[in-house]
């Protein structure tokens, strides 16, 4: 296709005009409009989705772009263009949308898209109302103040300046008191942000609650649920799947942790927060190379991996399309996002030296790979699942990864699958630490910031009792821990989604023990349908445990203890 040579950095921004794109979005409505058969009307919506995709894909590249320079002045000056738009794009879209559903021929056109891009379609109209866009404006500018303020983080230490991705390193460390002086450090930034960030947040809080109410929700978890594409699962089916990951998992990852500890020869009632970031008295795995030399190991595991992995793989070099060291006013953490017109993938991550290199790279690369792989799925809403069912494609991924872990960590393969199994396993119950502490938030929208803290202290004991932080410590210690998950700022409820594909991605872990190819067949098998089903139904059509079914937790987290206990500790 036509572009496909150019470079990521190639890729040109464009002045937004508002006037313009609201011009040209009334002209297709009204095309629609007169559109009196399905022939007419596929043809308007066809000249729609190619204009939308050149406009989202330049929305994209200005996002990207201020992420990689959150200092920037000109790029936040766009971002800042496009926070304020968003809002009256979505009413535009919202018009266009209700026309659509209006068309009497309808039911031809959900034969040629699906009965699910239609419902989805409505489950937009429910979650927006132009009545709100005040409201999203505000959250808009909120949220990227949030991630400017993270992404300033410049903090010294042993003679040198870090941002909070590079600080992890040291965070990590064999020696004790640098684990302790490091994450003091980061907390200490925290603190000196706490009541910005706590109010910041707060007025989030407000603002979402308030647009819930204009639409006429009791409060804003129920639209949360619907601005995430939620269809068939709710709140209460969420609350149940939280009970099973506290009777089924709490109980392992504390065993995991006191086996930390005598690994580490700290007693487990002495054990501080820093002191679970060492898994091993002899250090945690660490690349045995630089970003070049993971880039390099990478692409000879994904071409070994498959046919379709390894061409995917050249294709995201060849474009330019991974940026993954950390740099000062670069945003924290990584992501993978799609640019439509272009059908490329682009992955984000923040490299530092640690194993969290790697399993990052293979997580946003699980995300990328699927994108790849449904980047022709017409329309291209239906490229995409709903964010618990993308994390399903990356953290799998994590673990088709495995085989090859001797090209990034040489003799601490081993280790780093082991650390990378009892991560992941202890994932779950801070998972659903922070989605509980939501739902908690949303429920008591005018609590104050230390009414927030002290609800999420209590909860983390529930889930997390092994979380001890020093004095110190003084945000963390207080329940403020929550102020670095940039998640709960963003993007409301979504973090239960990573519990709820980890759960998916064990049942691959297991399936690749037993027959590889065949689990590596339903894995294409699920990136290829992309978006055409929403989550419940997607994990029928792939044949895998649903998490809401009472027993299913235990029944996937049950074979895990087996592959734990083939590993010889004593190695590592």
């Amino acid at each position: 296709m036509k572009n496909l040579d150019i470079k990521f950095e190639e890729i040109p921004i464009k002045k937004i005009s508002y006037k313009s794109i609201e011009k040209k979005m009334n002209a297709f409505i009204e095309q629609l409009k007169a559109a009196s058969d399905y022939k007419s009307g596929l043809k308007v919506i066809n000249a729609y989705e190619r204009y939308m995709s050149k406009f989202s894909t330049n929305v994209t590249v200005i996002s990207i772009r201020y992420s990689l320079n959150t200092q920037d002045k000109v790029i936040a000056k766009y971002q800042d263009q496009v926070d304020e738009m968003s809002p009256l794009i979505s009413n535009l879209s919202n018009k266009w949308n209700k026309v659509l559903l209006s068309l009497p021929y309808r039911a031809e056109l959900e034969k040629k898209f699906s009965h699910y891009y239609f419902q989805m379609i409505e489950n937009s109209l429910k979650s927006f109302d132009e009545k709100i866009i005040p409201e999203l404006i505000e959250i808009n500018k909120l949220t990227s103040n949030y991630d400017r303020i993270v992404g300033s983080a410049q903090i010294e230490y042993k003679g040198g300046v870090y941002n909070l991705s590079q600080m992890s390193k040291f965070t990590k460390s064999r020696l004790r008191e640098e684990r302790r002086e490091a994450s003091i450090k980061v907390d200490e930034f925290f603190a000196e942000h706490e009541k910005e960030l706590g109010d910041l947040y707060g007025n989030l809080v407000l603002l979402r609650d308030k647009a819930a109410k204009k639409l006429g929700y009791k409060d804003f978890t129920e639209l949360g649920y619907l601005s995430l594409g939620r269809v068939d699962y709710d709140a209460e089916m969420v609350k149940k799947y939280r009970e099973q990951i506290a009777e089924e998992v709490v109980p392992v990852a504390q065993k995991l942790y006191k086996a930390q500890a005598k690994r580490i020869g700290i007693p487990f009632k002495k054990m501080y927060s820093y002191d679970y970031n060492l898994s091993f008295l002899s250090g945690n795995p660490e690349p045995i190379g630089d970003t070049k030399y993971l880039v390099d190991s990478a692409t000879k595991m994904y071409h070994e991996m498959s046919k379709e992995s390894g061409e995917f793989f050249d294709f995201m070099k060849e474009h330019h399309l991974l940026d993954l060291d950390a740099r000062p006013g670069k945003q924290p953490g990584g992501y993978m996002t799609f640019l439509d017109t272009y059908k490329f993938p682009f992955i984000f991550s923040n490299f530092n030296g640690t194993e969290g290199d790697v399993s990052t790279l293979t997580h946003e690369v699980g995300h990328a790979f699927q994108g790849y792989l449904s980047r022709n799925i017409k329309p291209s809403d239906l490229q995409s699942p709903t964010m618990e069912s993308c994390e399903i494609h990356s953290m799998s991924m994590e673990f088709f990864a495995w085989p090859w872990m001797n090209l990034f960590f040489g003799e601490q393969a081993d280790k780093y699958r082991f650390s990378h199994l009892c991560d992941s396993i202890e994932f779950l119950p801070y998972g659903i630490t922070i989605d509980e502490f939501q739902h908690w938030v949303y429920a008591h929208p005018t609590a104050t910031h230390e009414e927030r803290c002290a609800a999420y202290q209590e909860i983390e004991r529930k889930y997390t009792p092994q979380k001890v932080y020093p004095d110190e410590m003084k945000v963390a210690k207080h329940g403020g821990w929550w102020l670095r998950q940039g998640h709960v700022f963003d993007v409301p409820f979504y973090y239960i989604d990573y519990t709820l594909a980890q759960v998916c991605a064990f049942q691959f872990l297991v399936e690749m023990n037993k027959n590889r190819d065949k689990a590596w067949k339903k894995y294409v098998k699920l990136c290829k349908m992309g978006g055409k089903y929403p989550f419940v139904h997607l994990l029928e059509k792939a044949h895998l445990r649903n998490p809401f079914i009472e027993g299913n937790v235990a029944k996937v987290i049950r074979p895990l203890k087996k592959i734990l206990s083939g590993f010889d500790e004593s190695k590592f």
